[in-house]
């Protein structure tokens, strides 16, 4: 038998189920795929230093492939709906009997694999599906009535029961060499249309699982167990920066569970503060994609709380434009705002930040910062952008009341006190003291015009009124 492994959002040698299974099958070779499908991408609001991040992973998977006697193949296509011809066309060209690939969980993917088995099937060949993108497979966990659940700290706990029911994690081992190249590699693309290739920051974030490993291992080792205590503080390097590696299948979920629980004494929801504080992000991770094929809607851009369609959202692109630019005069929101610009990126405090003040402050949307946010990050997850986006906007799964509205100046005192991370994205607030970045009442109108900086865009007393009169309706 010959394989054909498409790879997806694994990116990976390490731990990728599809691949080890392929590897562990094949009798006469195995080869690889990647799909290629630009419309497609930028229909579902990719950035383009998420492209480009991953194209950089991608030659660095070819790398590792051929050390295994593996090539792999690049197959172009518009969108998905093209998907299912071409990866059959090359799997009769090069006479493999069956395809491997690990699960994709959002409506479109789901869609486009199902296309791919019918086609499969009706020419014969065999397609193996696995769980790999989760730790548990999303539709695993399900309540004593059977049922999704739609709180987080339930679902832990029967995450947890289950973890350990299932006897811990478990990791594939490296997969088999194989005895020979089948064919030729193709090379990686250098230029995409329509896709901007010079956004990506190769310094900020180097490709390769190699990389993503490494980072694990040093944050384990150095940053974890502090992890807690420091985790909302943007200014200093508390966290583990493997969001964009997760996104793409760089590193495995699991191989990320299993050396934080070795942190952790083998624990899971108990033990040291930052270890347990840094699994339970994982799990959020988890849930996310959980409520993600629960409620197939929420990747269509409908709230969770069906109840929450009716809020008479605002649509204000003047005010919106200046909060995109990080103009809005309140700056911790800016400083969050220019960091994502800046670096296709931004600290998940401040995330949560900028989201209420868009969807709070301004009433404007969710789905508009939501897409802003796609179309920037370097680790634009659906999942867990959308999951983080509805928790921000009082629309989704165990998300903050409406009433619960964060005031940008106490959160900035709170989590950046001196201000570091503020005038490291905001310059022209360089020489402002403290105090001031956290009180308008000592920072007035004339001295932001001096310094060239924004005024108030809103007052944030008025504007918490007006949502939680709108939220009221």
């Amino acid at each position: 038998m010959r394989a054909l492994v498409w790879f997806r959002a694994d990116l990976r040698t390490d731990d990728n189920r599809a691949l080890a299974a392929a590897c562990r099958d094949a009798t006469r070779g195995v080869v690889a795929v990647f799909t290629i499908c630009t419309k497609q991408w930028q229909q579902h609001d990719w950035a383009d230093t998420r492209v480009e991040f991953l194209l950089r992973n991608l030659a660095c998977l070819a790398e590792k492939l051929r050390k295994l006697n593996i090539a792999l193949r690049i197959v172009t296509c518009p969108t998905f709906d093209r998907v299912p011809a071409a990866l059959q066309k090359l799997a009769t060209t090069l006479k493999c009997d069956a395809l491997y690939a690990n699960r994709e969980y959002e409506v479109n993917e789901s869609q486009r694999d199902a296309a791919v088995t019918r086609r499969f099937d009706k020419a014969g060949l065999s397609v193996h599906m696995f769980d790999d993108q989760t730790i548990i497979q999303p539709d695993a966990v399900r309540t004593g009535q059977g049922r999704f659940y739609s709180v987080f700290t339930p679902y832990k706990r029967a995450w947890a029961q289950r973890v350990h029911t299932d006897g811990g994690v478990k990791c594939d081992r490296s997969p088999r060499a194989q005895s020979e190249m089948i064919c030729a590699s193709d090379g990686i693309p250098e230029s995409i249309s329509g896709i901007d290739l010079n956004r990506g920051d190769a310094d900020l974030w180097p490709a390769s699982e190699a990389i993503a490993l490494r980072r694990l291992s040093k944050f384990i080792d150095n940053r974890i167990s502090a992890y807690k205590a420091d985790r909302d503080l943007p200014a200093i390097d508390a966290t583990s920066r493997l969001s964009p590696y997760l996104t793409i299948g760089a590193i495995s979920p699991r191989r990320c569970l299993e050396l934080a629980c070795e942190a952790n004494r083998g624990a899971l929801t108990e033990g040291k503060p930052g270890p347990t504080t840094w699994i339970s992000e994982l799990i959020w991770r988890e849930f996310y994609g959980h409520v993600l094929v629960g409620w197939p809607r929420v990747s269509m851009g409908r709230a969770f709380d069906e109840k929450k369609d009716g809020i008479p959202w605002r649509y204000d692109e003047e005010q919106f434009a200046l909060w995109c630019a990080g103009r809005t005069g309140y700056p911790i929101v800016d400083a969050g705002m220019r960091q994502l610009l800046a670096e296709g990126w931004m600290h998940n405090r401040v995330r949560m930040i900028t989201a209420m003040f868009l969807t709070k402050d301004l009433l404007i949307d969710w789905r508009w910062g939501e897409r802003h946010f796609m179309r920037h990050l370097v680790d634009g997850d659906l999942a867990s952008n959308n999951g983080g986006w509805q928790w921000s906007a009082s629309t989704g799964t165990d998300a903050a009341p409406y009433f619960r509205i964060f005031n940008p100046f106490s959160q900035s005192k709170k989590f950046d006190p001196e201000g570091v991370y503020i005038r490291r994205f905001v310059p022209e607030l360089a020489d402002v003291p403290a105090a001031a970045l956290h009180d308008p009442a000592k920072f007035t109108d004339g001295d932001r015009k001096n310094l060239g900086y924004a005024p108030l865009i809103c007052d944030h007393a008025k504007a918490r009124e007006r949502a939680i009169a709108a939220f009221k309706k």
